[in-house]
């Protein structure tokens, strides 16, 4: 078993933690990755039918994936997702912190305290403590083997979300400007940290959220005059977890067809 678990790792591009990889982004990822085949610990929240859906679509890429439930807001949560990560698949190479809740479509004027909180507590602290536990296991400076970290953000963060989600902008934001600083911080311990921010993705966000006509209402503001698809972001954080991207950290990587 351990010469066969040797092979494993040796033939894998690595292991990667994806954060919310139970549907739309975080499960394009997925199957994307693992069709690539990197090891995968798939968190997820809730939705314990769509994971297995998602690994199951792994396993018969021929890699090895494995779902843990998790909310990121909670700490002990995160350290639990991690632990097991690395127990079950070996050390950590990669990182991508997708798991993000919007806080519903609301003017500011109308947002709660405990919608913004909850939010807050998924999209940045979450972001936060899973990349602290990621640069933990990964750095050279602390015995790691270095890695690679992709935060999902959003265009909002740029375009500001007004009359929709000002406040879940601004999370982003917050990822935006936390990923720069991280990339800067472990530059020199064989961590790259960077951002795919995506436009208008056509995924079940939207119906989620109250608004299922909201891609063809924006469509006309896209210069490309499209939505994007899950698996075009995926594959954005694919080159950015890639040696391929070996000479970036701290980019904003924005695919959101020229908007």
């Amino acid at each position: 078993m351990e010469e066969h678990h040797a092979d494993a790792e040796q033939r894998s591009p690595g292991t990667v933690v994806v954060t919310g990889a139970s549907k739309g982004i975080g499960a394009a990822i997925a199957r994307l990755l693992g069709a690539r085949g990197y090891r995968l610990a798939l968190n997820y929240a809730s939705d314990s039918a769509a994971i297995e859906q998602v690994i199951k679509a792994v396993r018969d890429s021929g890699a090895q994936a494995i779902a843990i439930q998790g909310n990121v807001s909670q700490e002990h949560d995160i350290l639990r997702l991690f632990d097991t990560a690395e127990r079950e698949l070996g050390p950590l190479s990669g990182l991508v912190n997708n798991a993000g809740i919007t806080g519903g479509f609301a003017r500011v004027e109308n947002v709660t305290a405990r919608a913004v909180e909850r939010m807050l507590a998924v999209n940045v602290t979450g972001t936060i403590l899973c990349s602290r536990e990621a640069v933990r296991r990964m750095s050279t400076r602390r015995g790691g083997r270095g890695g690679s970290i992709v935060n999902i953000s959003s265009l909002a963060a740029r375009t500001g979300g007004a009359g929709e989600w000002v406040h879940y902008a601004a999370s982003k934001g917050a990822v935006n400007t936390f990923t720069i600083g991280l990339a800067r911080e472990v530059a020199t311990e064989g961590i790259r940290v960077n951002v795919v921010a995506p436009g208008l993705i056509d995924t079940g966000l939207h119906a989620a959220n109250g608004e299922p006509g909201r891609i063809e209402r924006l469509r006309p503001t896209i210069p490309m005059q499209r939505a994007g698809s899950a698996t075009e972001v995926a594959e954005a954080a694919l080159w950015l977890l890639s040696p391929a991207a070996s000479y970036v950290t701290g980019a904003i990587l924005e695919a959101g067809g020229g908007r």
